[in-house]
């Protein structure tokens, strides 16, 4: 099994070169870079299986580079790296599609474990074949090509709203459970998941709303179920 490929881009020179040390060790492929136009320059050269970003960096900061990456390849990982523990944040990482976040001083223990979680996570979810289309009320998913179509058009999903909707739209009127969802697509129910899902929920909302017959209703404490009406 070959190496998984890490972009590092961490512009602290001392935690950088314990990074790319410690993850070598681990058995990874570090490339490490020392600002976000290094990070980007690298990127656009190789491939790679995950990326970890610091956010305040010179040149490019990690939540631009982040964005630029997620324009290329949507699918790709990012965990972010941070001296701050702010709550504007952490929601504009979530926005952007962070798969997981370490704010400094973290154990390398704990990063470990948090790259870890995210490959097996997006390995097993490459393996799953599910239906290619999902039909609820006036809406049409699209799951291989990543988009929903309904009255209002066509929508591009990001991996995890087309992964959310296909999860409602395959239990149509039935209970989701809220911590089912978040292990079957984050891999665990963490504070930090459930958050992010909370982001998508309500992006999905939005895009429902051309079809008044359907609507994602919370059950608080349990889950959520898709709804569909008669029209």
């Amino acid at each position: 099994m070959s190496k998984a490929k890490l972009l590092v881009v961490e512009d602290d020179p001392n935690l950088g070169d314990i990074l790319k040390e410690y993850l070598e060790m681990k058995g990874y492929e570090p490339t490490l870079c020392r600002d976000g136009e290094e990070g980007w320059n690298k990127f656009k050269k190789d491939k790679y299986d995950l990326c970890l970003l610091d956010i305040m960096m010179p040149k490019k900061d990690g939540f631009t580079l982040a964005k630029e990456i997620k324009k290329v390849q949507e699918e790709l990982p990012i965990l972010f790296l941070t001296a701050k523990n702010q709550k504007d944040d952490i929601i504009e990482g979530l926005k952007i599609g962070a798969d997981d976040y370490l704010t400094k001083p973290f154990s390398m223990e704990e990063l470990l474990l948090r790259i870890t979680a995210i490959l097996r996570r997006t390995q097993k979810s490459s393996e799953i074949t599910p239906l290619k289309t999902y039909s609820f009320g006036d809406f049409i998913l699209h799951y291989d090509e990543q988009y929903i179509e309904g009255p209002g058009g066509k929508h591009k999903l990001t991996s995890k709203e087309n992964e959310l909707i296909r999860l409602l739209a395959s239990e149509i009127n039935k209970l989701v459970n809220r911590s089912h969802a978040l292990k079957q697509i984050w891999g665990d129910d963490s504070y930090f998941n459930a958050r992010s899902m909370d982001v998508y929920l309500s992006k999905i909302r939005k895009i429902l709303k051309d079809d008044p017959k359907v609507q994602i209703i919370t059950v608080h404490g349990e889950g959520f179920k898709l709804i569909v009406g008669e029209g």
